[in-house]
């Protein structure tokens, strides 16, 4: 019910917004540009979160928490702060905004880790909900842009479709993960802060991160509003580098996710927990979709379901007891391995996978 609300208000958001493109037709083509780079995107952190993925209902709620909350807190506190302040849009763009809104974005942070810390338990965790607000909101905030550049923007020589078309060439091709980069860094933040002992310290990293994200941010827009076309040029060239570099450790880690699937799978099969012969069925992407298919074609979609459920289960009960085995910090880790453990016991009965694989004997115990 939750979930629907806020659907529904995030709708109205973004007809009020696209509504100020004055007509039907601009206030479509706000919206339909603004769309473009969405599903690519989003896959792009489905991807990152393969291994370990997050509950979907999470991921939906940072996407509209992005693209709801978030922006309607932004807008009321900038509207306040230029009223109150008799701040210019400069002013509010370059020092306000980038404080507000990443503050905006990172309260869903906040709210997860004091209600479900569980579902934030490491760096990739972090990344991918950071990028998912940062999609939600960057959706909506550009379709306010796009309907102001198709009514006539003071910043461009064109108008119409033409003028919401020059705003998309920047916004939505050049920087899509303009958002997702700056809450990046509070998402990674509180990723790494679930892993420390010391409340100091989770205090010490979450403002790091969220003083990390303002600075980027606000040397965005600065470059933007003060910088000219070589000042943005240069902050331009430096956050790609920084995106680049964090794309590579983001691969690393997730390719050290694959070891740590794999070794746990297997010390779970020595100790009689799962039969050797499910490993690459829960371990090895190609084989889990082969599973998946096996059992719909041999008993039905129930089956496919069935299998799809345990293979989730026993993914998440992997890397629980990884890191309760390796002393990392984990909510009930030892009551979760358990309770995972239990729910996939209750599903090996309707179980329908394919023979075992004799190529994969490094797999068994």
């Amino acid at each position: 019910m939750m979930f629907t609300v806020v659907a529904v208000s995030g709708a109205v958001g973004v007809g009020v917004l696209s509504s100020q493109a004055g007509d039907a037709r601009g206030a479509g083509l706000a919206v339909g540009l603004a769309l473009i780079p969405v599903p690519l995107v989003w896959w792009l952190y489905w991807w990152l979160d393969r291994y370990e993925p997050e509950p979907r209902r999470y991921k939906f709620a940072a996407f509209v928490w992005g693209g709801v909350f978030a922006v309607a807190i932004s807008i009321g506190l900038e509207v306040w702060a230029a009223t109150a302040w008799d701040l210019s849009d400069d002013v509010v763009a370059s020092f306000v905004a980038p404080v507000v809104e990443e503050s905006a974005k990172g309260l869903f942070f906040l709210l997860t880790f004091l209600r479900a810390r569980r579902v934030l338990d490491g760096f990739v965790d972090g990344l991918v909900y950071a990028g998912l607000v940062g999609l939600g909101f960057a959706f909506v905030e550009n379709i306010g842009y796009y309907a102001i550049s198709y009514l006539g923007s003071p910043d461009l020589l064109v108008d119409g479709a033409d003028g919401a078309t020059t705003t998309f060439v920047v916004r939505g091709l050049f920087s899509p993960l303009a958002h997702p980069l700056f809450t990046s860094a509070i998402g990674i933040s509180f990723g790494l802060a679930v892993l420390c002992r010391s409340r100091w310290v989770r205090v010490l990293v979450v403002t790091a991160g969220w003083a990390g994200a303002v600075l980027m941010h606000g040397l965005w827009n600065a470059s933007v509003t003060f910088g000219g076309g070589v000042g943005f040029v240069v902050v331009y060239l430096a956050l790609s580098v920084l995106l680049a570099g964090l794309a590579v450790v983001t691969v690393i880690i997730r390719s050290r996710q694959v070891r740590v699937l794999e070794r746990s799978l297997s010390y779970m099969a020595q100790r009689g927990w799962i039969h050797p012969a499910e490993l690459p069925y829960l371990s090895r992407f190609g084989y889990r979709r082969q599973a998946r298919r096996h059992a719909r074609r041999e008993a039905g979609r129930e089956a496919a379901r069935v299998v799809r459920r345990y293979q989730r289960l026993g993914t998440e009960m992997a890397f629980v007891h990884d890191a309760v085995m390796t002393g990392r910090p984990v909510p009930a880790g030892v009551e979760r391995t358990r309770a995972l453990l239990a729910a996939m016991d209750d599903l090996r009965p309707d179980l329908v996978l394919p023979p075992a694989i004799r190529p994969l004997a490094a797999h068994r115990s």
